[in-house]
């Protein structure tokens, strides 16, 4: 359990914090590269613009010096020269078209940056290819693009290292709280470096477990002294009552009677035997030196119990197995005594089935059954159901007694159909 929320712990305030860190560096990366890009592309445009107008204007000057000169053609660079109002069968008409100032266009599957003037009643056109200096802008933007996608990977992978360093503290102090039982548990803040999650646990931590220590130490005094100061009195009260059952002069009535006394008083010795092996909590983790015999304890309980049937309910106990498990019997007696009273008492007619195998014990009955709002509140303490005269701690004690030892306790019922009680301690340690 412990080993279960450190990790999920750790994945999800690691993963949270890796996946931010990336996110915020993917974020930041994107931004500049858009706005280097921008500025790439603008100061593209500019320096395009820039060379037209050096080359339109040198061009213009040279002819302006010399008639015959002739416009430049290169890759990159190409002028043309002509008379608006004459005719021009060598010059593609989009030129013919073109009037002062900057423009773009497309000739032969090719973008061109153009720029017209006029100048003595003749016009000049420079034309610059875009081809290589885009190819040149593709290039930096898949140059962009890869440094975007490293910079989020190596943003993740320092945003996870990060992660786990601020983390780790958190996973320590997780682990020390869920790995240890309550009344052992303790914080050394020197475990600890000196921050934050140090004063946590020195703390905040530090001062819950001295609380805890001593609400567990009273419950356990108090659970303790009461049992015990209990006992006395059951003890003497037992006394009498043996006395009086082999007293001769009682009649068969006075007998039944006594006999119900002696019944309860056998379930209270064993309810503050219960809370006192409760209270001692290495009894729980030591086996007792005899194993108990669970068909056994269950026929005890059936008979105890059995003066609570009503005379048209019948019983069948069918043990396919005998199992023996290494827990105190009192316990077991609880568990059972509470599961099997519940069946007599809510069943006024029909049967009561009670099956005993190496799974675990089920009580099936054909009594009134159980809501589906009351079997949510069954097993919470002082809980009664509207037909119910206990005091609404017995299914409580029996969850407790199953938690402590790892059993599992389901009731499954229908409203006057009958009701399922199955104690499972297959997962537990038994002999068989």
């Amino acid at each position: 359990m412990a080993f279960q929320l450190k990790n999920a712990l750790s994945r999800r305030l690691r993963f949270r914090l890796a996946a931010t860190f990336a996110l915020f560096g993917t974020l930041v990366s994107l931004l500049l590269s858009g706005i280097v890009f921008l500025a790439e592309q603008h100061g593209s445009d500019r320096l395009m613009d820039e060379t037209l107008r050096s080359e339109l204007q040198d061009y213009m000057a040279r002819r302006a010096r010399n008639p015959a000169s002739v416009p430049p053609a290169t890759i990159s660079i190409r002028g043309y020269v002509f008379r608006p109002d004459a005719e021009q069968p060598d010059i593609p008409p989009q030129i013919l078209t073109l009037q002062p100032g900057a423009h773009r266009l497309a000739m032969n599957g090719i973008v061109y940056r153009a720029r017209a003037e006029n100048q003595g009643g003749v016009r000049y056109v420079m034309l610059f290819n875009e081809s290589q200096q885009r190819l040149r802008d593709k290039e930096f933007l898949l140059l962009l693009v890869v440094g975007t996608l490293a910079t989020a990977l190596v943003s993740a992978a320092l945003g996870w290292w990060l992660a786990w360093r601020l983390v780790a503290p958190v996973a320590k102090l997780a682990q020390l709280i869920g790995s240890t039982e309550p009344e052992r548990a303790k914080l050394e803040a020197t475990e600890f470096s000196d921050d934050e999650i140090g004063k946590l646990a020195s703390g905040v931590f530090g001062e819950y477990v001295k609380r805890m220590h001593a609400f567990i130490s009273r419950e356990h005094a108090f659970t303790t002294d009461v049992s015990h100061e209990l006992r006395t009195p059951l003890s003497i009260v037992r006394g009498v009552v043996e006395l009086l059952e082999r007293d001769p002069s009682l009649d068969e009535r006075a007998h039944l009677r006594v006999d119900r006394i002696r019944r309860a008083v056998d379930g209270m010795i064993d309810t503050t035997s219960a809370l006192l092996l409760m209270a001692r909590e290495e009894s729980m983790h030591q086996a007792p030196s005899v194993p108990c015999d669970v068909c056994r304890v269950v026929r005890e309980a059936i008979d105890n119990h059995s003066h609570m049937l009503s005379p048209s309910t019948t019983v069948q106990l069918d043990c396919r197995s005998q199992p023996q498990l290494p827990v105190e019997s009192t316990l077991l007696k609880i568990v059972i005594a509470n599961l099997v009273l519940n069946a007599f008492t809510h069943t006024t007619r029909g049967n009561v089935n009670v099956v005993v195998d190496e799974q675990g014990v089920t009580v099936t009955d054909t009594g009134s059954g159980i809501s589906e709002d009351d079997i949510k509140k069954i097993f919470q303490k002082h809980f009664k159901g509207p037909l119910s005269t206990g005091s609404g701690i017995g299914l409580s004690l029996v969850k407790r007694i199953c938690d402590r030892y790892g059993w599992e306790i389901a009731i499954h019922s229908s409203v006057d159909k009958g009701t399922s009680a199955q104690l499972l301690y297959s997962g537990a340690k038994h002999l068989s």
